[in-house]
């Protein structure tokens, strides 16, 4: 018994060490482009670029794949931030109107819920909460507003409501640094 445990312990050194070379020999590095590129963006995950989240979407411009103009929750500040690190010209965004529309977190209407979780299926950032057949709730921290929740309810119990700005909730768009937006509070 003792051998047999010897044995593993030492082929579990091995391997652990042989794994530990690999990760380092054969490690691959990120487009730095894209990261910065990801780094600008304003991380929502909403999909309203027609691409799954905000690294793929920057991973695509950096690749030369998608247009710098595609992103509604960042709005026009974020496609001027892209245009200057990539150096072209700035355009007019894609979709405008969503661009336009204030920033605003989804509500379920408590006593309409019927707990199917087809939203909870559907949040990119996990921000409902609840189990089937009870009620669900949005955690409004989490909530990016991307209205992805919506079109699966088949009860229409959720609500899209403007925030407020407040010293708490008010985000200044930085184009000229490395990140695309800073938090104020």
């Amino acid at each position: 018994m003792l051998s047999g445990i010897l044995t593993l312990t030492a082929l579990s050194l091995i391997f652990g060490l042989l794994l530990g070379y690999t990760a380092i020999r054969f490690r691959v590095e990120g487009d730095p482009i894209a990261d910065q590129i990801d780094a600008l963006l304003p991380q929502t995950q909403c999909g309203q670029c027609s691409y799954a989240g905000c690294r793929p979407y920057a991973e695509a411009i950096a690749n030369g794949e998608a247009e710098i103009n595609r992103c509604p929750p960042g709005g026009e500040v974020t496609m001027i931030a892209l245009a200057e690190l990539l150096g072209r010209d700035p355009m007019p965004l894609e979709d405008e109107e969503a661009a336009a529309k204030p920033k605003a977190v989804a509500i379920i209407i408590e006593k309409d819920c019927i707990g199917c979780t087809l939203c909870i299926q559907a949040c990119p950032v996990d921000a409902i909460l609840g189990a089937a057949k009870q009620m669900h709730t949005v955690i409004e921290a989490e909530c990016t507003g991307c209205e992805l929740c919506i079109p699966p309810c088949p009860v229409e119990c959720i609500e899209m409501v403007p925030i407020k700005d407040t010293t708490d909730t008010w985000r200044w768009p930085l184009p000229n640094q490395n990140s695309a937006e800073v938090s104020h509070g």
